[in-house]
């Protein structure tokens, strides 16, 4: 099963001029959102990514970007494992439904 997230909240990009297609961000992301291209990441899905970070602290071209832990990615994921509300601090009421 795929988690998908709030759809267009996520702070993932990719910079397809940089990236040199070593695959070590397909390596460790846990959702499998990159792919290999011609011979280039690319993203399969924005909306599978949960802000871990992984692929951009493993990118040694710096062609990925995220805030990881930001966003109403982050809040949903901390609001399932608190039991609360969440809340990402946008100030919109019932962003993060």
């Amino acid at each position: 099963m795929k988690l998908k997230y709030l759809k267009d909240a996520t702070t993932l990009s990719l910079t397809d001029s940089e990236c040199s297609g070593c695959g070590k961000c397909l390596d460790v992301c846990p959702h499998g959102v990159l792919k290999i291209e011609n011979g280039k990441a690319a993203i399969t899905d924005k909306n599978l990514c949960m802000e871990c970070g992984a692929c951009a602290m493993n990118c040694p071209s710096s062609a990925i970007s995220v805030d990881a832990g930001t966003g109403c990615a982050a809040a949903v994921i901390l609001g399932w494992l608190t039991g609360k509300e969440p809340a990402c601090g946008c100030g919109t009421s019932g962003c993060c439904g």
